[in-house]
């Protein structure tokens, strides 16, 4: 018998214009290498940038926000494990899994702690520290009512597993550590890629929809650019990005070298070409998926704390981690100008993707646990008391609001 996997996706993974598309097709690859056949389901539309699944043997359908369609869908399919993409798909649809498939492993995959991005945007506006007013917020409450609601949640951060067991006092065993999956970067690999003396220019890279990037794209415009310009007039700074709006091209300007470039077809191609990447970030959470690249592609950093968190562990960063404009932009020269500094830096990347995000070291633990999990569901289930009592309030409130929905839509 097939064991079957359904994936509820908030959107369609798009891997060239996200992290997050990038982390679900790992996602998926690490469970067909355990042999199940997977569902991917979602109600948001398609783009050009959709990546299409069927290439890689996931079957697809589109699916209906509030309607009892998805009841008879997911009853029909009888799910062995069903995960979803961030915790608005769980509120949307884990009380319909629960009540159709009540046996079906739930798991949730949080992409990022939202709760804690939303605070650091809370904090930033008022220009001041996150507090834990700040991360108590709305978000915060509905994710984490979410994370108790599932069996298990799978954390992309190890920073972000510390703030949710020390400041919110969650069982550790409803998480489980699983960054960004990568394959293997061979030594004759690493040597082909473009010199020191072979590369110019800055970059950064992001989705522009991402709130954390389009603040950071201002925030090097207006407070580091000037500053590296200064010292390095001949200089660009190329900035790519999905999802170009009107706000972002009038930031392009040829005078000052400050060039929107908007998206990349080939992320790895200008990754190369550019000698630094520059990632001021001012809020967020999750891994970056840009310094992965940046890392992939031997290409140094200067970063912010927040780029930075949960990306390197003990080991040193592929670069600097500065947050006051003045010494960003005097590392970034740095860093541009010596090449003996830069080519340091370069091979610090590739020992962190070694040590970190090599998906072979992840396989065969997280296939055991989820065997381990499915074995002892019952169990695991009494002992997250919380999560019942909320599954419990959920069907009595989410699932009524729904239907009304439903109902008024008809």
């Amino acid at each position: 018998m097939n064991i079957k996997l359904l994936i509820i996706g908030f959107v369609w993974p798009e891997p060239k214009s996200s992290a997050a598309g990038s982390r679900m097709l790992q996602l998926i690859e690490q469970f067909q290498n355990q042999g199940y056949e997977i569902t991917f389901v979602s109600a948001a539309k398609t783009s050009d940038n959709t990546f299409d699944l069927s290439e890689i043997g996931v079957t697809t359908k589109n699916i209906l926000l509030n309607d009892s369609s998805f009841d008879e869908f997911v009853s029909q399919l009888k799910p062995n494990i069903v995960l979803f993409d961030r915790f608005m798909t769980e509120e949307q649809y884990g009380w319909r899994v629960a009540e159709r498939c009540s046996n079906a492993l739930r798991i949730l995959d949080t992409e990022d702690f939202h709760g804690l991005r939303k605070a650091r945007e809370m904090a930033l506006k008022e220009n001041v520290e996150v507090s834990v007013e700040h991360l108590q917020n709305d978000i915060t409450k509905r994710e984490i009512a979410s994370i108790y609601r599932c069996d298990l949640s799978l954390i992309i951060s190890e920073a972000e597993i510390e703030i949710l067991i020390t400041q919110f006092k969650i069982d550790k065993r409803l998480f489980y550590y699983l960054p960004f999956l990568l394959g293997p970067i061979s030594k004759a690999e690493v040597e082909q890629l473009p010199s020191f003396e072979d590369r110019q220019h800055f970059i950064t890279i992001g989705n522009f929809l991402h709130a954390p990037n389009y603040d950071a794209v201002l925030y090097l415009k207006q407070f580091i650019w000037p500053l590296i310009r200064q010292q390095l007039p001949n200089a660009e700074m190329h900035i790519y990005g999905a999802y170009e709006s009107q706000k972002i091209s009038q930031l392009n300007n040829t005078k000052e070298g400050f060039l929107i470039k908007g998206f990349a077809e080939d992320v790895n191609g200008v990754m190369q070409n550019a000698k630094v990447c520059l990632v001021p970030l001012r809020f967020g959470a999750g891994l970056k998926g840009k310094l992965v690249d940046a890392m992939q592609n031997g290409t140094p950093c200067i970063m912010s704390n927040i780029a930075a968190e949960g990306m390197f562990g003990a080991l040193q960063p592929n670069g600097f981690v500065e947050d006051i404009p003045e010494n960003f932009a005097n590392k970034a020269v740095e860093l541009y100008m010596n090449s003996k500094i830069w080519k340091q830096k370069k091979d610090l990347g590739f020992k962190v993707l070694k040590k970190h995000f090599i998906k072979t070291d992840f396989e065969d633990d997280f296939s055991n646990m989820i065997k381990e999990l499915a074995n002892n569901l019952i169990e695991h289930r009494q002992n997250n008391f919380i999560g019942s009592l909320l599954q419990h309030q959920t069907l009595q409130s989410v699932k009524y609001m729904s239907k009304w929905i439903e109902e008024k839509n008809r």
